[in-house]
């Protein structure tokens, strides 16, 4: 069963991933699935090869539980638009 997920990321990232699905002929929802798919599991099942650049996306960023994610939003949106 498939659902829908919104993610936000940085437009140049966006923009580059959905060049590099293209040149790929695989959609950008394909190659996220795979990803965290490849996160998820032991590597020793995984048959599919993840690029070095969907690999690079990963930050490894440890984000807290109790972050407000809408204020950070909004005060990177009114630092944009200053």
């Amino acid at each position: 069963m498939d659902t829908k997920l919104t993610l936000k990321l940085n437009q140049e990232i966006i923009e580059r991933a959905k060049e590099y699905a293209s040149d790929k002929k695989m959609s950008l929802s394909r190659i996220v699935e795979s990803y965290l798919q490849s996160l998820t599991t032991d590597k020793k099942d995984s048959d599919f090869q993840i690029s070095p650049f969907v690999k690079s996306l990963a930050s490894g960023i440890k984000i807290p539980t109790d972050l407000d994610y809408k204020k950070e939003y909004s005060d990177q949106l009114l630092e944009k638009y200053k």
